[in-house]
């Protein structure tokens, strides 16, 4: 079952790139008392997140974060690695590039995606959520192939 607006974000440890290697973070540290949007894509250097999903929020980062959000962060079942490799490869600099490397945080969320079909396992949906102290206010979910309710511009209304 999925989460629902009006409920918490689950405990969980996801990582991301430090100075020296992957760090943990937990949701505590990312949405604790802050305004977030968070969006989520079934795979790093995948065509549709790196050609439509992931510019959309790097090319607005300015304008959601002058709307009050504290962090836009970028979330995929890959490793710190990936993500930060994936992040520079995407001028991302101004993204919190967060790798969910087991899909714990995922699983958490009721976001699986199978796409074992495709050679890649476990994933996540693509979603974009906003959340307020660690509460959810918004969450779209895509309901299928392509981006458009997670879409930078799409969650820029609701702000």
């Amino acid at each position: 079952m999925s989460i629902k607006v009006g409920e918490k974000i689950p405990d969980c440890t996801l990582k991301t790139m430090g100075a020296e290697g992957p760090v943990n973070i937990t949701t505590d540290e990312i949405f604790g008392g802050k305004k977030v949007l968070l969006f989520a894509v079934p795979g790093a250097f995948t065509p549709g997140c790196s050609n439509t999903h992931v510019p959309g929020y790097v090319v607005n980062a300015d304008k959601i974060k002058a709307s009050g959000v504290d962090t836009i962060a970028c979330m995929a079942v890959n490793d710190a690695f990936v993500m930060d490799a994936w992040g520079k490869a995407q001028n991302a600099g101004e993204l919190l590039m967060l790798a969910d490397g087991n899909g714990e945080f995922t699983a958490a969320l009721g976001l699986e995606l199978d796409a074992s079909g495709f050679g890649l396992g476990k994933r996540c949906q693509r979603f974009a959520m906003l959340v307020e102290d660690g509460t959810i206010s918004q969450l779209n979910v895509e309901p299928g192939g392509g981006v458009d309710v997670s879409s930078a511009e799409t969650m820029m209304k609701l702000l």
